[in-house]
């Protein structure tokens, strides 16, 4: 699961988004919280549904026509000419042809909608920001001014101006964010989890971001992760959710000699130890390279507050990222029944909600995934398609049948 160099991520992160433009339909009222469960199921026993770029905000139509035939070439041209390994590998997490304009067509409701409509799982991009303002004046809005553009969409470039974590996807260009500071979206999850105790453990997946795409002039540029910025951003969840609402890796390692083993020996929590529980799980785009700084000196995550995407067996391995079902239905399968957890993708790129396909979404499901996330959380789209993505038989939670069977 090898990823590639950082101009590749770069180009590959601008098919991870989209354009949303027409207002989002009201939400449907919310499932009930899932008391049937059986307690004694583990976490990694149960299913739940997520979202994607769970923050994101419409991106400006006309920044958007502006971007797009850029991006259309570089990426053509870029995939031409990957290795035959790396073009693979492009193919399987982005296996369609989509314009920038298509691929961001998606439209969240804030943090406490999504959760109030039973997402357990949420997505959320950091950005180290420690000197403050470095994404404060977007290149893409520069332009659009230059060319006369007196209303873009708003973005509130004030609350860019202090230090810390910012949430944006693509630095110039999607940038626009529900909470565009990491600890407001913290304390809204907080919240959220403040009025309803018992909820099933929310899955919060944090993209440490490690790549700018700087195709703008003048563009900005990503600062690039450290084991002390690693170490703020854990103390920046620490301050706003609490050591006692978190599950992590000490947690779940217990007395075994790593993370690896106490998972394959069934050591996550029950239901009944988790409710109202928070797991963060960090990922980036081009994968464990850009992670190594968040385990040094933190061997098997010692003292850490995430659970680090991983290759399986390695020492600290206990959360998977395989975002194509298609393609990783069997070694998904597998995974699960060692006792990992997986997270996959229901829709990429927003084709599936293009095309009313529910090919992806029904093979996301029966991997047994324990997160299967989605852009298309609730009726209504871009595309004018009937295509929404639900947990099989409604609720928020559901046991996962192939990781109950392998660890009765």
């Amino acid at each position: 699961m090898s990823r590639s160099p950082l101009t590749f991520v770069a180009l590959a992160a601008i098919l991870a988004t989209g354009a949303r433009a027409a207002p989002a339909p009201a939400p449907p009222p919310p499932p009930p919280e899932a008391p049937q469960l059986d307690p004694d199921l583990r976490i990694n026993q149960i299913q739940v549904v997520g979202t994607h770029n769970s923050y994101a905000m419409p991106v400006d139509s006309r920044l958007l026509a502006m971007v797009d035939p850029i991006l259309g070439h570089a990426i053509s041209t870029f995939a031409g000419k990957l290795p035959p390994e790396q073009r693979a590998m492009f193919r399987e997490e982005h296996p369609n042809d989509v314009s920038l304009t298509d691929g961001l067509g998606y439209r969240h409701p804030d943090l406490t909608t999504q959760l109030d409509e039973g997402m357990r799982s949420l997505e959320i991009d950091v950005n180290p920001d420690p000197a403050g303002g470095n994404f404060a004046d977007p290149a893409g809005y520069r332009l659009l001014r230059a060319r006369g553009v007196t209303d873009p969409l708003p973005f509130d470039a004030q609350a860019m101006a202090a230090p810390g974590y910012k949430v944006l996807h693509i630095p110039d260009i999607d940038f626009r964010s529900h909470c565009p500071v990491f600890k407001q979206c913290l304390a809204q999850i907080r919240d959220w989890s403040d009025a309803h105790p018992d909820h099933v453990p929310l899955f919060l997946v944090v993209e440490a971001k490690t790549s700018d795409l700087p195709i703008l002039p003048d563009p900005t540029h990503t600062v690039p992760f450290s084991p002390a910025l690693f170490d703020a951003l854990d103390e920046e969840i620490r301050s706003v959710l609490g050591r006692d609402r978190l599950i992590t890796p000490d947690d779940v390692r217990g007395a075994h000699p790593t993370l690896n083993a106490a998972i394959r020996a069934g050591g996550w929590p029950t239901l009944r130890q988790a409710r109202g529980k928070i797991v963060i799980l960090m990922i980036t785009a081009d994968g464990e390279s850009s992670t190594q700084g968040y385990l040094a000196g933190h061997p098997s995550l010692r003292g850490r507050l995430a659970f680090l995407r991983a290759e399986p067996g390695e020492d600290h391995a206990a959360f998977l990222m395989f975002d194509n079902a298609l393609v990783r239905g069997a070694p998904i399968r597998d995974y699960v029944r060692q006792g990992y957890i997986v997270r996959t993708r229901s829709d990429i790129e927003a084709y599936e909600a293009k095309t009313n396909d529910t090919t992806r979404a029904d093979a996301a499901f029966a991997s047994g995934a324990q997160i299967v996330s989605t852009d298309f959380e609730h009726p209504g789209n871009a595309f004018g398609t009937a295509y929404v993505v639900r947990l099989p038989g409604g609720g928020i939670a559901r046991p996962d049948p192939l990781a109950v069977a392998s660890h009765r």
